[in-house]
């Protein structure tokens, strides 16, 4: 089965705590839990991590590279701020689906632009945890799209 991973950026690991009229009340096990349950339906396997060290997510994309079909990734803050992750992003020969739990476009202005957009595939935001099954179906259509080809 194809491995997606599915990264998480900074404080992601605070889900249900933080701000959970913003965010949301699932936990971030929650919704690892429902990617490795709508990865399966989509014969997949889903690599979940997160971590709040920019390096460490960069170091995760350049492993995907060799070892994933496809990266699924909310970035969190550094969509906003990191030019090393896009880059690490652009590197990657395989589709790129980018969540946000919030509409980071009725947000406040600095949230508005992503460099991880400028290299993905597609942008789900506003959809809450649901964005998460939302993106792993979206990457399952585009690995059986490219394997038409």
């Amino acid at each position: 089965m194809p491995t997606v991973l599915v990264l998480n950026g900074p404080n992601l690991n605070l889900l249900g705590l933080r701000e959970p009229e913003l965010y949301g009340t699932a936990t971030l096990a929650d919704i690892e839990a429902q990617c490795h349950a709508v990865a399966a339906r989509h014969g997949l396997t889903a690599d979940f991590r997160q971590s709040n060290h920019e390096g460490d997510l960069v170091d995760a994309v350049h492993e995907a590279r060799t070892r994933a079909a496809a990266v699924v990734i909310n970035a969190a803050g550094y969509s906003h701020t990191s030019v090393a992750l896009r880059d690490a992003l652009a590197t990657a020969d395989m589709p790129i689906v980018e969540v946000h739990l919030t509409n980071i476009h009725r947000r406040e202005p600095y949230r508005h632009r992503s460099f991880v957009s400028e290299v993905a595939d597609a942008l789900i935001c506003g959809a809450g945890a649901h964005g998460y099954s939302l993106a792993l179906t979206h990457v399952s259509h585009l690995l059986e799209k490219g394997a038409a080809a």
